[in-house]
Formats: C-alpha cells, sequence, structure tokens
C-alpha cells in the first residue's frame, strides 16, 4: 500500500505544494478521519475516512479534486463555498481546481473546520432512509 507521503511526492511539482497544504489543513482540523491512499472512481487518491469517506484529494490530467461529502448532504455548505470559491469548479460533492488560487487555504481551512462538525454516519442514515409512500 502507498504512503501519504508517496502519493504527495509523485505529484507534479506545481501542485505538489498545494496538496501537501490541504492534506495538513484535513488531518489537523478533523480529528475524527483518517487518511488513506486507495482507489476511488477508478483514480488513486488519498481518501480522509471516519467509517465512511468525509473527504477524497486526487490530481488528474486535467485538474485538482477534493472531494467533500458534507457538502454533498448539505445544500448550506454546499452554497456557501460555492460563492466562497467562485473559480473553483463545483459539483454535488467535490471542488474541482487547476490552481492555488482558484481554492485559497483559508477558505479550505474554514471549510474543513465547517465540515469537522458534521456527523458524517448519521448524514448519511438520513439520505439512506427511504422515502415515505404515499398509500
Amino acid at each position: 500500500m502507498k504512503t501519504i507521503d508517496a502519493f504527495l511526492k509523485e505529484q507534479e511539482s506545481s501542485r505538489k505544494e498545494l496538496l501537501t497544504a490541504i492534506h495538513k489543513i484535513i488531518i489537523s482540523t478533523d480529528k475524527n478521519v483518517t487518511p488513506v491512499v486507495a482507489n476511488m472512481m477508478g483514480k488513486e487518491m488519498i481518501l480522509y475516512n471516519c467509517g465512511a469517506m468525509k473527504y477524497a484529494l486526487s490530481s488528474v490530467k486535467a485538474h485538482m479534486s477534493l472531494h467533500v461529502m458534507p457538502i454533498y448532504g448539505s445544500s448550506p455548505l454546499h452554497a456557501k463555498y460555492q460563492k466562497l470559491l467562485p473559480d473553483a469548479s463545483f459539483q454535488k460533492g467535490c471542488i474541482n481546481f487547476k490552481q492555488s488560487d482558484q481554492i485559497p487555504l483559508p477558505v479550505v481551512k474554514d471549510l474543513v473546520t465547517d465540515c469537522a462538525k458534521v456527523d458524517l454516519n448519521a448524514m448519511l442514515q438520513k439520505m439512506r432512509k427511504p422515502a415515505s409512500r404515499k398509500k
């Protein structure tokens, strides 16, 4: 199994510093997650788990991505950070970026601080509950 350091060291030099800084923010801000290098969506990335994947950090040919499950499950969090990161490209649960000015580290720190408060397992349980059926 590849280590986090090995994963970060093999990144392009233009990305290595930014990805390392984001990694450090996640592990220092959300003490409930454990990082591991693993495959997700057919790509190797750092997964930050707390019973389920809460964050993931990837670097692919066209861009880098910060996957954030709490924004997937929270419209207010998603909207807040979409406004604070207008130069990044948002999906349902991930933020894509090509360079550091699209994802300023102080905003990443605030994002992870907000997401660290989210009980991911409770959020996932709520999302899994079947919708009530009308008779």
